[in-house]
């Protein structure tokens, strides 16, 4: 007696990647396919060599079929939301695209350089001086710079230059912003401003670009038009 062989197919779930999804998809078909062409032959053969008095049980089969139809069904159902997902993804591109050549407002912990000009904003609960830090992606502190702030929003805009005034090309460039607190120095959060300069998507989230600065759409935090 030939025994009914227990099949299961593996749904993968479907990727940003459209060559990825459709690769996993069309495995998940074929892996299905050929599994269920083996279990009609095995079936059928089970049904010419059953013992005439002692038939086959319908309701084990009916299950198999039941399963390959779910998992059919499945990878159908898979195949819809990768579709939807690229839809959905090339229409955020497009949608972000309309940041491009505006000046932005961004979260980041490295200042833009752009055309030798860079700008972040931060607020202080209360006047006192701020100092604020550029560095290379090395480490080595490229300038430094005091400033007196007031209760509230402040602004500073980079030259371009470094502490001996010479030119640093343009590029992103790791900044760190503190001020005193208690008699004792904090890291102070802040934004970055620039010209939106592209937009492009990396894994499942959009990026924009600031010259050499790159984040995600969601560190967006405001939109000059």
């Amino acid at each position: 007696m030939i025994s009914l062989p227990t099949t299961s197919a593996s749904i993968k779930a479907p990727t940003a990647a459209a060559g990825s999804a459709a690769s996993a998809t069309g495995s998940a078909q074929t892996s299905l396919t050929n599994n269920y062409n083996d279990f009609l032959k095995l079936l059928m053969t089970q049904l010419q060599n059953q013992d005439p008095t002692s038939p086959m049980d319908t309701n084990q089969f009916t299950s198999q079929l039941v399963q390959y139809s779910s998992v059919e069904q499945q990878i159908a159902t898979n195949t819809s939301l990768t579709q939807l997902i690229q839809l959905t993804q090339g229409g955020e591109v497009l949608q972000a695209s309309s940041l491009v050549g505006k000046p932005v407002t961004v979260t980041s912990d490295r200042i833009a350089l752009q055309g030798g000009k860079g700008g972040l904003q931060f607020d202080t609960p209360t006047a006192g001086p701020v100092s604020i830090g550029v560095y290379s992606d090395s480490g080595v502190k490229l300038r430094e710079a005091v400033v007196d702030s007031q209760a509230g929003r402040n602004t500073w805009s980079w030259d371009g230059q470094d502490s001996q005034g010479n030119a640093v090309p343009d590029g992103a460039y790791r900044t760190v912003v503190s001020g005193q607190a208690g008699g004792a120095a904090q890291s102070l959060p802040f934004t970055v401003s620039g010209t939106s300069t592209g937009v492009q998507k990396s894994g499942n989230a959009l990026q924009v670009q600031l010259g050499a600065l790159k984040v995600d759409l969601s560190a967006v935090q405001s939109l000059t038009p």
